[in-house]
């Protein structure tokens, strides 16, 4: 067991299948509802699901602020999918969310539910990766501080600036279990 404890937000989407993962690494996970949850967390996990729903649970829940904040001062941060949109600092044909990532994306981007698609990919520091792709976005444009780890067909589909993992993809869904590794690392320095 690891002496790490890592928030996943809970209020919408594929939340479960990423503590799953993390439990199954040996980390703590506490679900993330309400802004009393954000105590003592050493990493946040933002999960694929619906963006503009999950951003207006993040008002009504209170949660927007304190986690926007927590993120921007540097708390580890994994967002997979609607987690990338909310982190991003733009949206295409929409509105930013959290906007704490320096990158434009954009939703749904490799089309609808019908078009979801598995490739595998290398990623930097990583290796080959089997990447899950359901109404997936991918990222538009890249500030130059931004390390892009991963693109398929010439789009940007994994990038980490500073604390910040974002995926177009999810990880959770699969079978190995690198990504999640690699962010506990992230969370342990």
């Amino acid at each position: 067991m690891r002496n790490i404890k890592i928030g996943v937000l809970a209020l919408q989407g594929a939340f479960i299948e990423h503590e799953h993962m993390l439990t199954d690494l040996g980390a703590v996970c506490t679900e993330i509802r309400q802004p009393c949850d954000l105590q003592g967390i050493d990493g946040i996990v933002l999960p694929g699901g619906e963006s503009t729903v999950q951003g207006q649970l993040l008002y009504k829940s209170g949660l927007f602020t304190p986690l926007r904040k927590l993120i921007s001062d540097g708390l580890p941060t994994l967002g997979t999918c609607a987690g990338l949109i909310l982190m991003a600092q733009e949206i295409s044909s929409s509105v930013a969310h959290l906007g704490t990532l320096p990158v434009t994306v954009k939703r749904n981007a490799y089309g609808r539910q019908l078009s979801s698609f598995v490739t595998e990919q290398p990623i930097a520091g990583i290796g080959n990766y089997p990447m899950i792709f359901i109404r997936a976005p991918y990222i538009e444009r890249a500030d130059e501080n931004v390390e892009i780890l991963a693109k398929v067909d010439g789009n940007i589909v994994a990038v980490k600036c500073r604390n910040q993992i974002g995926l177009s993809f999810h990880p959770e869904l699969s079978e190995n279990s690198n990504i999640h590794e690699w962010f506990l690392s992230q969370c342990e320095k």
